[in-house]
């Protein structure tokens, strides 16, 4: 028979299946947690024990290993109260030997060494403009109105400096593929969510960086998947990551209100990944096996088996029922 990772790879270059790939994946640390890994052996063994236990239990087609407490760039300009681009200009690579990347590297072998079957696995890899909103993230602000300030404050310099985010999340990229043994990234990002940044302006100055990290993943062999992260309160315009060289798109079809089928036209020869809604007021949180296997054969039936893996439109949450991903695997049969 056949191995997992085998079936993963055979939908993914759009081959006959028997059975469609189905992927759900959740945070193992808390949310305080997720930027407090470095240098920290408990974050570490938690999340390589929270892979572990998933795996076990759910025995899941493919898994997207967590970026769990590596959610911060460190960096020499890093603060939460920078108010003017010049603060910034100062950025210098962190290099390839700093411990935020070695770690992350090392987390990965680990959790791929509890693996018991063959099976496909995808890092989680944020883009450039996603670590740096992070580093205005409080209680009442998620980032993009700060980072938008500094982007219009000076275009090119701010280019410039996510250029340089870009270098050091592009070395992690590799090494996570070459030395972590991932067979690629799940690379996440949005549009800014402030209006003044237009798709004219993201594409000239944010894209080139998220452009960079797929193409150093494709340089050493990966097989990515772009996740365009759309959620409440934040939306994407879908269409102008349409070029993205990235092999899978997984991209929020329910609050974009743009179906699988409608990706597959609007990504033509890449595989798509998704359909389902991820929150507690979704049917996959609270539908039951029945609606839930409907809903399934429903979205087979409307985008095929071919170039299709069933997923949701982000991470679930962390109490979200596993048996529900066997329900939709169950129904997933061809």
């Amino acid at each position: 028979m056949a191995s997992k990772r085998d079936l993963v790879f055979r939908a993914i270059r759009g081959d006959e299946v028997e059975r469609v790939p189905v992927g759900f994946w959740f945070h193992f640390v808390t949310l305080e947690e997720k930027g407090q890994g470095l240098n920290n052996p408990r974050i570490f063994q938690k999340s390589v024990d929270g892979h572990r236990s998933y795996v076990e239990r759910i025995r899941p087609d493919f898994v997207k290993i967590m970026s769990d407490g590596f959610f911060l760039y460190p960096s020499n300009v890093y603060s939460p109260k920078i108010a003017s681009i010049q603060e910034l200009s100062s950025i210098e690579s962190i290099g390839e030997e700093h411990p935020w990347i070695q770690q992350q590297v090392e987390v990965v072998q680990a959790i791929r060494e509890t693996f018991t079957e063959e099976i496909a696995s995808f890092y989680n890899i944020f883009s450039p403009i996603s670590y740096l909103k992070r580093w205005f993230r409080t209680e009442t602000s998620r980032g993009d109105r700060e980072v938008a300030d500094l982007l219009l404050e000076n275009p090119e310099q701010f280019r410039a400096i996510l250029d340089v985010i870009a270098g050091d999340i592009a070395i992690l990229t590799q090494k996570i593929i070459q030395q972590g043994g991932v067979d690629g990234i799940y690379l996440s990002t949005q549009e800014i969510q402030d209006e003044r940044i237009t798709p004219a302006l993201y594409q000239t100055c944010i894209e080139p960086s998220n452009i960079a990290i797929l193409e150093a993943a494709n340089q050493v062999g990966g097989t990515n998947i772009l996740h365009i992260c759309g959620f409440e309160g934040a939306s994407n315009d879908v269409t102008i990551f349409k070029d993205y060289p990235a092999q899978v798109v997984n991209w929020a079809t329910h609050h974009e209100d743009v179906s699988l089928t409608q990706g597959q036209e609007l990504f033509p020869g890449k595989a798509v990944l998704g359909g389902f809604e991820n929150g507690k007021k979704s049917l996959l949180y609270q539908g039951s096996k029945a609606e839930l296997q409907d809903e399934t054969r429903r979205l087979l039936a409307e985008a095929g088996s071919k170039g299709v893996l069933l997923g949701a439109d982000c991470t679930v949450p962390d109490d979200f029922d596993l048996e529900r991903l066997d329900w939709i695997r169950q129904a997933a049969v061809l």
